[in-house]
């Protein structure tokens, strides 16, 4: 099953999780009201509030709390949040095929509306009857990991001598401490045991690793249908996994100059091209493609710990999708 499909199984419960949302945002203020109105409209896929909510029912039996809308809610504040700000950090003009924020209306706006979502998604959990600051603790570890994260990426881009380390660590960071904050709040919202929040913990931690690495290839896909524009990652002095993978296949001095090429593409763009052939010929796409297919495999074995119902199965649904998705 696709996010669609889920959120229509999940009828009225993800209705509640879209009124938090849209409720949380309301404002007297036009231009905000405006802005926040347009984000909502192009909202992309919510597949972080979707496990949040399937997480919660696995660990319940089909039996959400109030918190668990919640929490699902916070999850989607927080990361669009994170967006608004990574779209000024990386002077992005398009996110969602759709022109962003900043380049809209500047950099100040983006910031000032990603903080507004931030202080909402923080709101949401403080409101929470239960384990609201067991809940704020871990999506405050997470804006860390998230500062943390971008910045290494920053380092790493000057000097170009990313490890797989490295990017793991990178990727954990900006991407997978999310999924991880949003499925184990939701596992905390239902009084889940320690096992079930282990194993919430470990599915969440190796599929936002996957749903990284899956964007990671669509940067050197030859396809115009994935509905963002491709060798971003090389523009912007990123090694990703696909360009990691090429590296180990080749001698350490060809490596050496692949990756010069790349802190230097911003005084060389003809070189970019370069770049995309090299990870190409050298099958490093298929590397990666081969440790997203591990870490779908994980996070799909974390699961066996929870009970054997539907809601398991469609976390396990989103999972195969993440691994396989298109666009």
């Amino acid at each position: 099953m696709n996010p669609d499909e889920i959120k229509t199984m999940l009828g009225a419960g993800w209705q509640k999780v879209e009124s938090y949302i849209s409720d949380s945002l309301s404002s007297d203020i036009d231009l905000l009201q405006s802005i926040n109105g347009r984000i909502l409209s192009h909202s992309g896929k919510q597949l972080r509030p979707l496990l949040s909510m399937l997480v919660s029912m696995a660990c319940s039996g089909g039996k959400p709390t109030d918190d668990s809308f919640r929490y699902a809610a916070a999850s989607e504040l927080l990361h669009n949040a994170t967006l608004l700000h990574d779209d000024v950090a990386d002077n992005s003009d398009q996110r969602r095929g759709s022109p962003t924020i900043r380049s809209l209306m500047g950099p100040s706006v983006s910031v000032l509306v990603g903080d507004y979502w931030l202080v909402k998604a923080m709101g949401l959990i403080l409101s929470a009857s239960n384990h609201g600051d067991r809940v704020l603790n871990i999506f405050s570890r997470t804006l860390s990991d998230l500062a943390e994260g971008e910045m290494l990426q920053l380092q790493k881009a000057d000097t170009g001598d990313t490890s797989q380390d490295d990017y793991i660590r990178i990727i954990y960071n900006k991407t997978a401490s999310l999924f991880v904050a949003a499925c184990l709040s939701a596992a905390i919202s239902v009084g889940a045991t320690a096992e079930m929040e282990k194993a919430v913990t470990g599915f969440a931690a190796a599929l936002g690793l996957a749903f990284q690495i899956r964007d990671d290839i669509f940067d050197y896909s030859l396809d115009n249908g994935i509905g963002k524009p491709v060798g971003v990652d090389v523009t912007e002095q990123k090694i990703t996994l696909p360009l990691l993978g090429a590296l180990q296949a080749v001698p350490h001095q060809t490596a050496s100059e692949i990756r010069s090429m790349v802190t230097e593409i911003h005084g060389h763009p003809e070189n970019r091209e370069t770049i995309m052939d090299f990870v190409r010929k050298h099958d490093g796409v298929a590397y990666a493609e081969k440790v997203l297919k591990k870490y779908i495999d994980e996070a799909v074995a974390a699961l066996e710990v929870l009970p054997d119902t539907v809601y398991r199965q469609r976390l396990i649904d989103l999972a195969r999708y993440t691994g396989a998705r298109s666009r």
